[in-house]
């Protein structure tokens, strides 16, 4: 576009000079020819445009938008009509604490106040993308700055909107994966309307305040600390039943064997031992004693 503007003012200069009385009249051809050169070189390069993969191409003609799209390829097109080329692919749009990670340097994190009146700091990923069919559209009514104008502004007020339902612990635990799932829902409906395609919402962190945080660290000492007294008290418990089983069998071991020998028993089991001693090479047995006594035995080497 810019090198058939530049044509046509030469060719008017050149029909200027052709009415002037100076010495550059001659050249007044010339100079047509040049800017005539120029026009068809500018049209040429303006007539043959090239949309990359993973783009589209939305044509203007003096601020008027063409609804027809330009996918990628190579198109020919009108050389005074002006091409703006939107990014289709998957983009990400983040806001973080962390001043390397978020598209806004610096601490870029979203602050909202729970339903108990506690700030909570929330980083978040937005995957999107701009659905093809509508780009004429975003560029009519958004413009290309649509992440400033759209992405950005709804992401946050969405999240903010949504946390007041929830206290700090349950936004933090428990109600996450709700309040993730009703903050996508809200925000995918709200890109619908404007050309754009929500594909994913990412909770990455939720900061706490640093007073509820030592609470939460507190309980859960505590807790752990009584499920370890209540696993040391039942591992004593089960000693101690053992402990009882064993003295319980002691006893009826002593019962039953009390219950069963007699004299009788008892002379006849010192037989078998004497008779055992007697039977040592090495041994001298001497008896002495009655018959109702036991008797004592004295052996040497």
């Amino acid at each position: 576009m810019l090198l058939i503007i530049l044509g046509i003012v030469i060719i008017l200069v050149g029909f200027g000079l052709a009415k002037q009385n100076s010495p550059f009249t001659r050249f007044h051809n010339i100079v047509k020819v040049g800017g005539l050169a120029i026009v068809v070189l500018g049209s040429s390069f303006s007539m043959f445009k090239v949309i990359d993969a993973g783009r589209v191409g939305v044509k203007s003609l003096f601020g008027k938008v063409d609804n027809n799209v330009l996918y990628s390829g190579l198109h020919v097109i009108n050389p005074l009509v002006d091409i703006t080329s939107f990014d289709v692919k998957t983009q990400n749009y983040t806001m973080s604490a962390v001043h390397s990670e978020g598209d806004v340097k610096g601490d870029d994190a979203i602050r909202v106040l729970t339903a108990d009146g506690l700030e909570v700091v929330i980083d978040l990923s937005v995957l999107f993308r701009v659905k093809s069919e509508k780009a004429p559209s975003i560029l009519r009514e958004i413009g290309t700055d649509y992440l400033e104008k759209i992405v950005r502004p709804v992401s946050r007020t969405v999240i903010r909107d949504n946390a007041v339902s929830y206290d700090a612990v349950s936004l933090y635990s428990s109600k996450r994966e709700e309040f993730q799932a009703k903050v996508f829902e809200t925000i995918k409906t709200n890109f619908a309307k404007r050309g754009l395609e929500l594909e994913q919402l990412l909770v990455r962190n939720i900061t706490l305040p640093a007073s509820v945080k030592a609470s939460i660290e507190s309980k859960i000492n505590a807790e752990q600390d009584a499920q370890k007294m209540t696993f040391v008290l039942q591992k004593e418990r089960q000693e101690a039943e053992r402990k009882r089983v064993e003295a319980q069998g002691i006893a009826d071991y002593q019962r039953i064997l009390s219950a069963g020998l007699s004299d009788k028993q008892l002379q006849y089991e010192s037989i078998l031992a004497q008779k055992e001693i007697a039977k040592s090479p090495n041994t001298k047995v001497i008896i002495m004693g009655n018959s109702k006594g036991a008797p004592i035995i004295l052996g040497n080497n």
